[in-house]
């Protein structure tokens, strides 16, 4: 996951951590996300042993919040099931039969 100049967040997969980040860097693809936003940061980084979990990972690193993020970047792991609770008033857990 690369952090962005405009704080944004960059997911992506690679079998090359080092070529890919600096592709990024020096803008290789003059249209991709962050070429609008250099410079780029490393933030996090895993490895995967086959590229279908990895793809998975990515996929679900995507969907989520910025702040599920910032706790895999973090490494607060254990954070990551109270941010999937909806906090919002119209989540069912505030629903009740008299409204």
């Amino acid at each position: 996951m690369l952090k962005c100049l405009d704080e944004s967040y960059y997911t992506g997969i690679t079998n090359n951590i080092e070529g890919r980040v600096w592709e990024h860097q020096n803008k290789v693809n003059p249209d991709s996300y962050t070429a609008k936003r250099l410079p780029v940061q490393l933030v996090f980084c895993t490895e995967f042993l086959y590229p279908e979990p990895a793809i998975a990972f990515e996929k679900q690193l995507k969907g989520w919040t910025r702040k599920k993020k910032e706790a895999v970047i973090a490494g607060e792991w254990n954070k990551l099931k109270e941010l999937a609770v909806c906090k919002n008033l119209s989540s069912h857990q505030f629903f009740s039969e008299e409204h």
